[in-house]
C-alpha cells in the first residue's frame, strides 16, 4: 500500500526522541530511542509516529486518541520502560487507562467499549457482533450461524464429489489450515456451495482468498481433481494476490494494471509511493528522495543506503568496513581509514567529541586516544611529504592523497597489511595519472566491494569467484585489469563463455 512522504521529518527517530525528552526528563535519550526503534520498525511507521506527535505533542501526557496505532503502542512501551510522566493510552469512551487497545478508526477503546454492538439477527438483542450470517446480518455469540451444521463437514462433502479418493481427515486439516478462525469457515463453506467449480479451475473468480488457500492446501495434500487456477491475464499458474475487475491476478499483472508515469523520472511502472501532492514515485525515485537519504558512517555523505551494518548505513561507493584495531579506542571493530591521519578508526569514534588534550577545546576527536583525544586543528598531517598538503588547511584532501587513502581502505586486510596478491594492482592504481581516473573507477560497483572482500578474506581471488557474480561490463573490465596487472592468471574468455 502506498504511503505519502511527509514534507518534514527527514530524521523521524530524532524528532520523536526530542519530543519524548521534552516531556520525560527521567528517561535517557538512548533508552527512548531504543523504545522508538522497537515499536516503529519501518521507515513509514517512524514517519507516521513522528508526524502524529509533532501535530499534537500533548498526546504524550494525556494519552487520548484520535491517533495512529503506532502512537498507542509507543505510549504502552514507554510506560512499561518506566516512564513516569508519559500517559498510557486511555479509552475514548470510558477514559480507562489501557495496557492493550482496540481501535475503531483512529480511536482507542478498552475491551468492554471496543466491540461494535448491533441488534442480533437471531435473538434481536443488541450485543457485540460475533459473526455475520449468509445475508450479512450480525449474530451474537449465543446464536449459531445457518442451520447449525459444521462448515468443515460441508466442505468435506463438496470435495468428496470432486475427488472421492481424498480422505476426509485430510480435507478437514486443509480447511483448518486455510481458515484458522472457526467463525470464518462458514464463509468458505457458503462460497463453495454456491460455486463448487472454484475448486476445479475457476479459483481466480473467488470472492474470498480463503478459497485459494484451500486449493493450495488440497493440492499439496495430493488431491487429483482440485486444480490450481491460472492467472486470467498471463495464464501462468502462480499465486494470485489481488482482485482486479472481478478476478484475482498474479503480482506481475497487478503491477501492470497499476502502472503510471513516475513524477520524478517519467518511468511507467507501479507507484512505490506518492509524494505530498499525491504524485506517483517509482521505487528508484523513492530511495533517492531527499527524505530517505542517510549519512554514510564511512564517508559522512548523505546518500542512498546500499548496505546496513551494526555500526550504521553505508552508501553505494563505500564497501562494508573491514575489521581492524581502531587507532583511537583500541578495540577490534569495523573501521574506515581517516583521511587526516591515514589510520584506522571506527564509526563510534568518528562521531565522538571530547575536550582536546592540547588546546582544551571541546571538538570532535580526530586522532590520539580516548584518554588523550586530539582535535582536527592539533592533529599532525598524515602526508608531510605531499607538496600539495604541506600548507593546506585540510591535509590529505588532494587527489594523490585521497587515492592513497582509498587504496588503503580497499586493500588493507584485517591484520592491517596489504593483501599480497593485490599489491601489483595497488601499485598500478597508485601510479594512475590523473589520480581522479582511478578514484572514479574504484567508486563503481562492484569494483570496490569485490576488492574489499578479497582484501579481508571474504572472497577468494579466482576466476570462479568472479564468475559467481552477476555479469556486467564493469565486472568484465575488472577481470581484465586483474589479469593485466598479473593479479589474476589469464584465461581464454571466449572459451570460458562457451
Amino acid at each position: 500500500m502506498s504511503t505519502a512522504i511527509p514534507d518534514v521529518l527527514a530524521d523521524p527517530i530524532g524528532v520523536t526522541v526530542d519530543l519524548i525528552a521534552g516531556v520525560e526528563a527521567g528517561m535517557g535519550r538512548c533508552s527512548a530511542e531504543a523504545v522508538v526503534v522497537r515499536v516503529a520498525g519501518g521507515r513509514a511507521k517512524r514517519r507516521k509516529l513522528a508526524q502524529a506527535l509533532t501535530l499534537r505533542p500533548a498526546i504524550l501526557t494525556d494519552g487520548r486518541s484520535p491517533a495512529p496505532r503506532v502512537v498507542g503502542d509507543l505510549l504502552i512501551a514507554l510506560v512499561d520502560a518506566g516512564a513516569a510522566t508519559i500517559s498510557p493510552p486511555v479509552c475514548a469512551e470510558c477514559g480507562k487507562a489501557l495496557r492493550t487497545l482496540q481501535r475503531r478508526g483512529e480511536d482507542w477503546y478498552c475491551g468492554a467499549c471496543g466491540p461494535l454492538r448491533e441488534p442480533c439477527g437471531g435473538c434481536a438483542r443488541t450485543k457485540p457482533v460475533h459473526s455475520r450470517d449468509r445475508d450479512g446480518r450480525p449474530r451474537c455469540d449465543k446464536c449459531p450461524l445457518g442451520d447449525g451444521s459444521d462448515p468443515v463437514d460441508i466442505v468435506i462433502g463438496i470435495v468428496a464429489v470432486i475427488d472421492p479418493a481424498l480422505p476426509p481427515q485430510v480435507v478437514a486439516a486443509a480447511v483448518r489450515a486455510a481458515v484458522p478462525a472457526a467463525g470464518r469457515r462458514h464463509q468458505l463453506a457458503w462460497t463453495l456451495q454456491e460455486r463448487p467449480e472454484l475448486l476445479t479451475g475457476a479459483g481466480a473468480e473467488a470472492t474470498i482468498p480463503a478459497v485459494l488457500r484451500l486449493i493450495d492446501a488440497l493440492c499439496d495434500a495430493g488431491a487429483n481433481g482440485v486444480v490450481r487456477p491460472p492467472c486470467p491475464h498471463c495464464g501462468r499458474v502462480i499465486p494470485l494476490v489481488k482482485p482486479r475487475g472481478g478476478v484475482r491476478l498474479c503480482r506481475t499483472c497487478v503491477a501492470k494494471s497499476r502502472a503510471e508515469p513516475c513524477f520524478g523520472c517519467g518511468r511507467v511502472c507501479e507507484a512505490a509511493t506518492r509524494d505530498e501532492h499525491g504524485q506517483a514515485l517509482c521505487p528508484n525515485c523513492l530511495v533517492r528522495h531527499p527524505a530517505n537519504l542517510e549519512v554514510c558512517v564511512n564517508c559522512g555523505r548523505r546518500r542512498v543506503v546500499n548496505t546496513r551494518t551494526p555500526d550504521g548505513p553505508l552508501c553505494p561507493t563505500c564497501p562494508p568496513l573491514p575489521t581492524s584495531v581502531c587507532s583511537i579506542c583500541g578495540q577490534q571493530r569495523p573501521c574506515g581509514m581517516s583521511r587526516l591521519t591515514g589510520l584506522a578508526w571506527c564509526p563510534p569514534c568518528q562521531r565522538q567529541s571530547a575536550r582536546c588534550a592540547r588546546c582544551g577545546r571541546l571538538e570532535p576527536i580526530r586522532s590520539g586516544t580516548l584518554t588523550e583525544p586530539i582535535c582536527q586543528s592539533c592533529t599532525v598531517p598524515a602526508f608531510p611529504d605531499c607538496v600539495a598538503c604541506e600548507t593546506s588547511p585540510q591535509p590529505g584532501q588532494c587527489s594523490d592523497c585521497r587515492l592513497e587513502l582509498r587504496l588503503r581502505e580497499l586493500f588493507t586486510g584485517s591484520d592491517g597489511a596489504t593483501h599480497p596478491a593485490l599489491r601489483p594492482l595497488k601499485q598500478a592504481l597508485a601510479a594512475t595519472d590523473p589520480p581522479g581516473t582511478a578514484l572514479r573507477w574504484l567508486a563503481k560497483e562492484p569494483v570496490a566491494t569485490v576488492l574489499a572482500d578479497i582484501a579481508v578474506g571474504r572472497r577468494e581471488l579466482t576466476h570462479a569467484e568472479l564468475d559467481a557474480l552477476h555479469p556486467s561490463a564493469i565486472l568484465a573490465h575488472l577481470r581484465s585489469v586483474l589479469v593485466a596487472t598479473g593479479t589474476l592468471p589469464s584465461r581464454d574468455e571466449q572459451m570460458a563463455r562457451l
